[in-house]
């Protein structure tokens, strides 16, 4: 698609924070706790006393915080205070000039472990930043100078801490610049994907936020659903306080996992699913087992297990277990078959395998030069409802499509609204395709604003859990930048995105199909300086098994980008992510001749294609007729516009494998 562009608003000047934090270092407390006389049972005298002197500070102590449970009652100047009226228990913590406090430290710490800072250095990440030199990491590096700023103008917003083990959390304090949050939770958990509150707020204020939490968790992450200002959500920063917990006191199980069921069936797999168990530390992942042999451990709620008899039954069972290794009772057994053989070559994934890139074509692992055809899904965000099992049954079956794209928005109502929602479908959308034999093209769909280097964070956080679930599937392909566009989004800008976003992926899955956007809203530069062949060729993306991808609308663009596909195709790996035969706008009337001279010449040149887009949007584009979702009938041509007619017969034409 190639709309207007937009360009994103300037970053105003900020007001100057409220209170500069400087970093202190203030001795521990030991404290003792004395009543004033024995007929005063209602009262008590608190005492904060160091070994051998008062708590120090490298700038000096001004006082020190006294806690009665976990409200603050009262700031005392001296190393006593005297609380009436009540039992209690207390806690005191020491403070300095610039208001940092220690630990808190009650008369029942004495010889127990002591909470101590375990976040500072740990790997942070966010769901994004403002820009260079706003990065997550900065929110842990112990200088208050410094600052963590998400991408302004946007709910929700998070930023996470791995501690690197799973730790008992009594502490979180939150150091906020002007940009704060209003409304936020912090939520621990022990897979970064499973998260549990363990401390809600909608009334925040800003400036400091201390907060005595209980919770248990190697991850931990402060997730904003409200802002305080108009900026953005940032954090000098976020140091959180507990102590290592191995897991010793946890012997509680996990709940079985409920609904085990297939999704779906090949003659050499099938496809399972399951609803989400629950844990009171929490789940860390699920193991699967066909008959009474563990065949694998999965990090989220489906496996698709491969390599099997055509036409046989297998009956599988799922437990949950959690970092302490407690698992839970086998779910309830479901069996499923498999699929005749069909005595040719199976799914396209069945007779490919695992793509790579052989030169300027990509290839099956024989090393056979192959064109895949398909189609792209339309903004999940918006169109979600037509997909579904009817659907790509449909779409694998009757279309014998051999590629699914699956597009998913970052701005626009998608993934940066809700990065865990639209996460999830993308790991369910892969297992679909998986099941019906199909290669999956995962679209981070960035269109406005046209930079990618604006989503870089997110993208990282959203590529790395994708790529470390499915990286035993040998049908996944990444498309890393949908259409980068804008005059200043040069080539150059969109090469130093992809070669820090590919390290990413290949650290989790080393061999997929990576495929780079091109500059222009990836016209190769057509729709904007020109044709940019030469210049990618001269200054490629470092990596191997890597594509760059070119979308047309044949009603919109005509011999000039038809002669740039055709010379570029012998000079770089080329793969159409997206055409229409419509114009740029993906609606007016179709230009069948000229899409037909698009086909044959990716028919010739071995270039794959996906069409745009399998959805019952009004658009010409859409392939079905408005109301055909979600319930179809999607197999036929009833329910399709002349585009899905079109699109439909070439698709389905005997492929060359």
């Amino acid at each position: 698609m190639l709309p207007v562009v937009h360009e994103p608003p300037p970053v105003p000047n900020r007001p100057g924070r409220r209170r500069l934090l400087v970093a202190a270092g203030v001795t521990a407390l030991t404290l003792a706790v004395q009543p004033v006389s024995a007929a005063a049972s209602h009262a008590g005298t608190v005492q904060a006393e160091t070994v051998t002197t008062a708590a120090t500070d490298n700038v000096g102590v001004t006082g020190y915080e006294v806690y009665r449970g976990g409200t603050r009652i009262a700031t005392a100047t001296g190393t006593s205070h005297t609380d009436t009226g009540l039992n209690a228990s207390y806690t005191v913590r020491a403070i300095d000039a610039a208001g940092t406090p220690t630990t808190a430290r009650s008369a029942a710490d004495d010889g127990a472990q002591e909470d101590q800072l375990v976040s500072r250095g740990k790997p942070a990440t966010a769901s994004s930043v403002e820009g260079p030199g706003f990065e997550a990491a900065l929110a842990v590096d112990g200088n208050t100078s410094s600052r963590w700023a998400s991408a302004e103008g946007s709910d929700p917003q998070w930023i996470q801490i791995d501690l690197g083990a799973t730790h008992t959390i009594s502490r979180v304090r939150l150091n906020w610049e002007v940009a704060y949050g209003q409304a936020y939770r912090i939520e621990v958990s022990t897979n970064g994907t499973s998260w549990t509150p363990i401390h809600t707020t909608t009334t925040a204020d800003g400036d400091i936020d201390d907060l005595t939490v209980t919770g248990t968790g190697r991850h931990i992450r402060m997730y904003g659903t409200a802002r305080g200002t108009d900026y953005g959500y940032s954090l000098h920063e976020l140091d959180v306080y507990g102590h290592p917990n191995n897991g010793e006191d946890d012997t509680t199980p996990p709940s079985t996992p409920a609904n085990l069921r297939a999704t779906g069936t090949t003659a050499s797999s099938i496809s399972l699913a399951w609803n989400t168990a629950t844990d009171n530390v929490g789940v860390t992942g699920y193991e699967v087992y066909r008959g009474g042999t563990r065949i694998a451990t999965a990090t989220g709620t489906s496996h698709t297990d491969t390599g099997l008899n055509a036409d046989t039954s297998y009956t599988y069972t799922v437990r949950a277990i959690d970092a302490a290794g407690n698992r839970s009772p086998a779910s309830t057994p479901t069996t499923a078959r498999t699929t005749t053989d069909s005595g040719g070559n199976g799914t396209p994934v069945e007779a490919n395998g695992q793509l790579r890139v052989c030169g300027t074509k990509l290839c099956n692992e024989d090393g056979k030069q192959i064109q895949l055809r398909g189609m792209s899904s339309h903004g999940i965000q918006w169109y979600d409802q037509c997909l579904n099992a009817a659907s790509l049954d449909a779409l694998a079956v009757d279309w014998k499509a051999d590629v699914f794209r699956i597009s998913m928005y970052i701005q626009e109502g998608g993934y940066e609204t809700d990065p865990r929602r639209f996460t999830d479908r993308v790991h369910q959308l892969i297992e679909m395709a998986t099941a019906r034999g199909m290669y999956a093209i995962v679209d981070w769909h960035m269109l406005t604003p046209g930079d990618p280097t604006y989503n870089l964070s997110r993208a990282k956080t959203f590529f790395t859990e994708i790529a470390q679930r499915h990286n035993s599937k040998s049908n996944v392909l990444y498309e890393i930048a949908n259409e980068p566009n804008g005059d200043s989004v040069t080539w150059s800008v969109i090469r130093n995105y992809a070669n820090q976003l590919v390290p990413v992926i290949r650290q989790r899955d080393p061999d997929a199909p990576i495929l780079v956007g091109t500059p222009a809203w990836s016209s190769l530069g057509v729709s904007g300086p020109g044709d940019q062949t030469d210049t990618i060729r001269a200054n490629p993306v470092s990596g191997t098994n890597l594509m760059y991808t070119f979308h047309f609308y044949a009603a919109s663009h005509g011999t000039e980008y038809l002669n740039t596909l055709s010379r570029a195709a012998d000079l770089l790996p080329m793969f159409v992510t997206e055409f229409g035969t419509q114009t740029a706008s993906g609606d007016g009337g179709n230009n069948f001749s000229r899409s037909q001279q698009y086909i044959d010449l990716m028919a010739q040149k071995k270039i794959s294609w996906v069409n745009w887009n399998y959805s019952d949007d009004s658009r010409t584009g859409a392939v079905f007729d408005s109301g055909t979702c979600p319930s179809g009938p999607f197999a036929g041509t009833s329910r399709l516009k002349d585009a899905g007619v079109w699109v439909r017969d070439r698709i389905r034409t005997a492929d060359d494998f």
